[in-house]
């Protein structure tokens, strides 16, 4: 999301990530904070076209074995598959309307189990597909959101899920509503799959309307269940950061990035190790020093930042802790500059980094 909105009332803007700082290392240091960037080789860069204005990947392995990386293309209105191995497109899919399987400005999107969930900001939808085949089971949400751009998503028992949808609703003029109208930012399904047939039941809506919590301009979301953390980029001009969450949507007080992010706060992703372990990456994008900083996973300490060779402008970001040909510790996917996909060796940039985790 590159568009700014201006007005947040009197006195606010400038105080949305006016709060607790990053948590601090053991030393009582802003581990990595103040350190310059490591630059990181990308593995491959995939064929480029502007035109597509590619926004957001995710990853899953097909039934024959082949990982793909499927990413949402907002301005075509379709889905691009690529071999994740070597960036070869496999596929693309969608033309531009309102019927099952059609696409408007795709955005957000996550993959679980064979469910394929794509956030359609000018459908004002979810639509869900069934891998391998793309297959459209069930749109849903248009009744309830009005700018929806990115989405989080979490398998709570078999065949069930908890998914969140982050709303950029405005005024009529297309500035930020006031702050007492900004209490739906994040909307709450619940997902019930039933053989072939998709249900989706509305869970609520959050977003504080007083305090260092209200989100004035959303886009991305990453939930992690398991520290019971939701995660959502705060993009607001100059006060940009990222706010943690429970999973009922009350604000923890936590923000990450503050005086740090130099750029837009942007994609997130989260790289598990183990159960508990692990990292998250934050994208802040910028044209001229696009930077991901890594934290570690339950503690929030910042732990070091990296930069792309070439990936500059990233919107939206994932990461796979899955061993495939070519990536023994995984992959780190991110756009770049609107127009293909960037994709670095895990290994690689773990090395780089610094972070001493080591996962299967």
């Amino acid at each position: 999301m590159k568009k700014q909105l201006l007005w947040v009332g009197l006195g606010l803007l400038g105080a949305a990530c006016q709060t607790k700082p990053d948590p601090v290392a053991a030393d009582g240091q802003l581990a990595g904070a103040t350190a310059t960037a490591v630059s990181v080789r990308e593995t491959y860069l995939t064929p480029r076209d502007t035109a597509d204005n590619v926004d957001s990947p995710t990853f899953w392995v097909s039934p024959a074995g082949e990982p793909w990386v499927i990413v949402t293309a907002k301005e075509t209105d379709r889905l691009l598959v690529y071999n994740a191995t070597t960036g070869k497109l496999l596929r693309k899919y969608g033309t531009t309307g309102t019927a099952l399987g059609q696409l408007d400005r795709p955005n957000g999107v996550s993959v679980v189990d064979d469910l394929l969930f794509v956030v359609e900001r000018d459908n004002h939808r979810v639509q869900v597909f069934q891998l391998p085949d793309l297959k459209p089971l069930a749109v849903f949400g248009a009744e309830l959101l009005l700018k929806p751009y990115g989405l989080a998503l979490h398998k709570t028992a078999e065949n069930s899920y908890r998914l969140w949808v982050t709303d950029n609703y405005e005024t009529p003029d297309e500035q930020i509503p006031p702050v007492g109208e900004l209490g739906r930012r994040v909307r709450v399904w619940d997902v019930q799959r039933t053989g072939a047939k998709l249900s989706a039941t509305p869970a609520g809506a959050f977003g504080p309307t007083a305090g260092p919590g209200v989100l004035y301009v959303v886009e991305s979301i990453y939930a992690d269940p398991i520290h019971n953390q939701l995660l959502v980029s705060e993009e607001l001009e100059d006060s940009t950061c990222v706010k943690v969450y429970d999973l009922q949507g009350r604000f923890t007080g936590q923000v990450l990035g503050q005086g740090l992010f130099k750029g837009q706060a942007e994609g997130i992703a989260l790289y598990p190790c183990g159960e508990k372990s692990g990292y998250w990456v934050l994208t802040d994008q910028s044209y001229e020093a696009n930077i991901f900083h890594v934290y570690e996973r339950g503690s929030l300490v910042h732990l070091g930042s990296f930069k792309g060779e070439t990936t500059l402008n990233t919107d939206g970001v994932w990461v796979t802790p899955q061993a495939f040909e070519g990536f023994a510790k995984g992959a780190f996917f991110a756009v770049h500059d609107d127009g293909n996909l960037a994709v670095f060796d895990w290994a690689l940039l773990a090395e780089r980094v610094g972070l001493k985790q080591t996962c299967p």
